[in-house]
């Protein structure tokens, strides 16, 4: 479980096809620093709010490409096919910065809000930070509520202003400075996971709301 509360930015290194029992996948090499400390094999990470596992880590930099000063470390992980189908995971190549974050541990503080790291759904950027507006398919707005929480690229925000296929959200300076929402354009993709009580709280009620004639 997550908080949706970016711990560093890393940097995309390499992303090389692979092939297993499963299919086509992609293996990620990431620099950082912060993530690794107390991470180790089968270790959880949130990439742009994908949860990915650890498979291998070392120090200093993996390759020059893409590499950045202040990392002290890098990682892999596999991303099988079925990730990269509903997430932005398969766009990413080396030199991209991405949202990096461990899980919380129990007892710390919920400083944005629960997040699992399952991407619901490929939104869009409309108009980039500061005045955000994202465009995701319009059957997942029900989630969404005026004020309520919804995590983009792995940032835990406050969704305001709904249409029936966009939200809004005002990015401060310092959310735009320590993650990938700084650089992001219009016309980007993004990973959305939406409220996970939202969703357990529909799927309670259905079975108990009238049937609708011609459903």
């Amino acid at each position: 479980m997550f908080t949706g509360i970016v711990e560093e930015m890393g940097t995309v290194l390499a992303c090389q096809p692979v092939t297993d029992d499963s299919g086509q996948g992609v293996r990620l090499t990431i620099a950082a620093s912060t993530v690794l400390q107390g991470s180790g094999l089968g270790a959880s990470i949130a990439v742009n709010g994908c949860c990915l596992t650890l498979v291998e880590q070392g120090a200093g930099q993996a390759a020059q490409d893409g590499s950045t000063p202040e990392a002290t470390g890098w990682w892999r992980t596999d991303v099988s096919g079925e990730t990269l189908s509903r997430t932005t995971t398969g766009d990413l190549r080396p030199g991209d910065r991405v949202n990096l974050e461990r899980p919380m541990a129990l007892g710390d503080r919920l400083g944005g809000h629960i997040v699992l790291g399952h991407v619901d759904c490929v939104g869009q950027i409309v108009t980039p930070a500061p005045e955000l507006v994202v465009r995701i398919p319009a059957d997942n707005m029900r989630y969404l509520v005026e004020k309520g929480s919804v995590t983009v690229d792995g940032i835990s925000l406050t969704a305001f202003d709904l249409t029936s296929d966009t939200f809004h959200v005002a990015v401060i300076p310092h959310t735009a400075d320590v993650t990938t929402l700084g650089v992001k354009a219009a016309g980007d993709l993004v990973n959305i996971e939406l409220d996970v009580l939202a969703k357990h709280i529909e799927r309670l009620v259905q079975p108990h709301l009238p049937a609708v004639d011609g459903a």
